[in-house]
């Protein structure tokens, strides 16, 4: 079965996980433009701490190791 990156995030953004995350925030508000990945990205250091850099600005660099290292909380998580 071939399925492409947009129909997985399409999925991750049905799944209960973002559902729960919905109710914690600026979700409900309906504004998904200025949320990012960043306010999910907060709820995973809530459920694990773990190190990520703050202060990305446009360093694509650290936006892909903090991508990853949320991928990764979201992948732990549904295990």
């Amino acid at each position: 079965m071939d399925v492409t990156i947009s129909e997985l995030i399409e999925l991750f953004l049905q799944s209960l996980l973002v559902t729960w995350v919905k109710t914690l925030g600026p979700f409900a508000s309906g504004n998904h433009d200025n949320l990012g990945w960043h306010f999910l990205n907060q709820i995973m250091l809530e459920i694990d701490p773990s190190p990520t850099n703050k202060h990305i600005n446009n360093n694509v660099h650290l936006r892909i190791q903090n991508l990853t290292n949320l991928m990764k909380n979201i992948k732990t998580y549904y295990q």
